[in-house]
């Protein structure tokens, strides 16, 4: 029976031996070996080398991980960092192997070798850890990603990391970029690639002759991607040394202690942070400590009245802290002595000064050129800021300048332009079309406004200004109020077409919206109408005849009261024109026209009564002085038009008649 027993353990041992280990179904696995092998695969191996890494994986400590993928050269590498980005690759509980898996089965998955993709076996929900990266280290790994993406065959794909590249440059992507260049078959994103490859040759390339040549071509360029890379080339950081400067420091300036560029005080906290010098109390803690340990009228000693003076307070402060009761301070002997033993100097934190050398010489070409491209830019603005003045004071021009008559409500008159604009974008929701419709329907609508104020009361106080001006203000309170019981109080919208959005950018500096280029047209536009109305046509001809000699026009002829009446009403239609145009960037509330009536007055009486190119001119010239106070003084733009109004008085006290002034019968009257 013994011999038995033995013979079948023998028996049991020998199958075990031939068949291999008894797996169970609900335990089927398979090697994630290369077929054939018995070995992990490659990037298996990475990642086994890294598992501690993983699994507490966090953006602080996961980047030697990532990086290991990143520049192991497999195949294989970026599928994983895209499947552990998106929490697809799973961990093995009873080995430490990893995964992709498939769901199959209610709780069960189906495991994907990571290297050839072959199917590895299933496993239970339970059995499997899923990798759940952070936020932190899902960006890590998009960065690690940008390589392989640069030669993607998706245009989409390759601009999109080339947009990591340019928030998150590393010096790992400056090869793969390089590499990426020749390959490009899109010309933008071959220009973005060697843009790039530039500026990170400037950051990361070991070759100081390849970092100044990238430098050299920048200059000029007003990138502000240039400029980022340029800066940190020059920045300098303050320190102190008790000699001579270390050998190969990159020295920008030596430092005077007590010079405007390095305040004494300054300096000794340099020494103090440095710890080449105790530290030393202010006046007021020196005081509060003399006062904790007067005894018997004196401290330490010292009578307290001869403590007048910061030298014996020094000496008091001094033997206290030789007693042991106060901290010891350094005292003004001291700290001189401190200061005249050390030296003082800015370094740069780029080593090499060639290379520093060359940003600073770039950096120098850009603020010249950076320097002229915003004066362009400022004058953009100043010029659009004169045309939309221009715009407001045109009609303004032909009611006060060729008429003579002061309206107050003229501002009044863009305000109901910019509200027919609105009436019809709620009639036509076609932008482009509304605006179109908009335009001569706000001229008809103002130009009949006009037409029936002059009528009903401007024509009964022609050669009484005074009485003109109160009508008119009266007039203007009234269509405001007006506008308030239609539309309410709250600003409505104008919508411009979709063409109209954005801005021209000519650079990085230079810009200006389409809806200012537009309004500029639109102002040119009208002036080229009103020179040929008033020197190409009959009315022309009328108007210029009245306004010279009403007596002598009428005895031709020329019905005065006729002339008046088209005259003021073509001024209040081309003030809804300009109403249409300014409602389509400034909120339409019944107020609006009061934001331009005092300009419009200033630009008729700066350019010269009565004179449309000395309206021009006086557009120009309150544009471009408004726009270059508001430069001198950015935050402020109210103290800007205060000073503009100002330097208006000074000019009318100089030039009473305006810029181009009148002459003749014309001017005498």
């Amino acid at each position: 029976m013994r011999l038995f027993s033995v013979l079948f353990v023998c028996l049991f041992a020998v199958t075990v031996v031939v068949a291999g280990p008894i797996t169970g179904p609900g335990l089927a696995q398979s090697d994630p070996a290369v077929p054939g092998q018995g070995q992990p695969s490659p990037i298996q191996n990475i990642l086994q080398e890294n598992l501690a890494l993983i699994e507490k994986s966090s953006r602080r400590t996961i980047g030697p991980a990532i990086a290991a993928l990143r520049d192991s050269g497999l195949p294989a590498a970026r599928n994983v960092l895209e499947k552990w980005q998106d929490k697809a690759l799973y961990q093995r509980k009873s080995d430490g192997l990893f995964f992709f898996a498939e769901k199959a089965g209610e709780d069960g998955y189906r495991l994907i070798d990571i290297a050839t993709g072959a199917d590895a076996g299933t496993a239970n929900r339970q059995d499997l850890d899923q990798l759940r990266p952070n936020s932190g280290v899902r960006a890590l790994i998009g960065a690690a990603l940008v390589p392989y993406q640069l030669t993607d065959p998706d245009p989409a794909v390759r601009s999109g990391a080339l947009d990591a590249i340019s928030r998150n440059g590393e010096a790992a992507h400056l090869r793969a970029l390089r590499g990426a260049i020749a390959s490009e078959t899109d010309p933008g994103l071959k220009a973005r690639k060697e843009r790039l490859e530039r500026l990170l040759t400037i950051a990361y390339d070991p070759d100081p002759a390849a970092r100044i040549a990238a430098i050299e071509s920048f200059a000029g360029d007003l990138g502000v991607d240039v400029r980022a890379a340029l800066n940190p080339l020059v920045a300098t950081t303050r320190a102190v040394t008790t000699g001579a400067p270390p050998e190969g420091e990159n020295i920008a300036r030596r430092l005077i202690p007590g010079s405007d560029a390095l305040p004494e005080a300054e300096a000794y906290r340099l020494l103090v942070a440095a710890g080449l010098a105790p530290p030393r109390i202010s006046a007021d803690d020196r005081r509060n400590a003399l006062a904790a340990h007067i005894e018997d009228g004196a401290v330490a000693g010292i009578p307290l009245e001869d403590l007048n003076s910061d030298e014996a307070r020094e000496r008091a402060y001094a033997a206290l802290a030789a007693r042991g009761l106060v901290p010891p301070t350094a005292t003004t002997e001291e700290v001189q002595a401190a200061l005249d033993g050390h030296g003082f100097y800015d370094r740069y934190a780029e080593p090499d000064p060639a290379v520093t050398a060359a940003a600073g010489a770039a950096l120098d070409a850009i603020a010249a050129k950076l320097g002229l491209n915003q004066a362009v830019n400022l004058s953009l603005d100043a010029l659009s800021l004169a045309s939309i003045y221009f715009l407001a004071a045109i009609g303004l021009a032909i009611t006060f300048g060729v008429m003579g008559v002061i309206n107050m409500a003229h501002g009044e008159f863009i305000m109901m332009g910019a509200y027919t604009g609105y009436v019809v974008q709620q009639i036509v929701p076609n932008y482009t079309v509304s605006i179109l419709i908009a335009l001569p329907l706000a001229f008809a609508v103002t130009f009949a406004a006009g037409v029936a104020m002059e009528r009903l009361v401007i024509r009964w106080l022609y050669n009484r200004p005074l009485e003109t001006l109160l009508a008119t203000f009266g007039i203007s309170i009234a269509l405001q109020q007006l506008a308030r019981n239609i539309f309410g109080t709250q600003a409505r919208p104008l919508t411009s077409p979709g063409w109209l959005d954005g801005a021209l950018h000519l650079n990085d500096v230079v810009s200006i919206s389409y809806i200012r280029i537009a309004i500029f047209v639109l102002a040119l536009l009208f002036l080229a109408l009103f020179l040929f109305i008033m020197r190409r046509t009959r009315l022309g001809l009328e108007v210029r005849a009245v306004t010279q000699n009403p007596r002598m026009a009428a005895s031709m002829g020329i019905d005065p009261d006729r002339i008046n009446m088209l005259t003021f009403g073509l001024g209040s239609g081309i003030a809804g024109v300009a109403g249409v145009a300014i409602g389509l960037y400034a909120k339409v509330t019944s107020e609006l026209g009061q934001d331009y009536i005092v300009q419009s007055f200033m630009t008729v009486v700066v350019g010269g009564v009565g004179n449309i190119w000395g309206t021009l001119l006086g557009a120009s010239m309150i544009g471009f002085l408004q726009k270059g106070i508001e430069w001198l003084n950015p935050s402020n733009t109210l103290a800007a038009q205060t000073y503009m109004i100002l330097f208006i008085i000074l000019f009318i006290q100089i030039r009473p008649r305006g810029i181009v002034a009148l002459r003749g019968r014309a001017a005498g009257d």
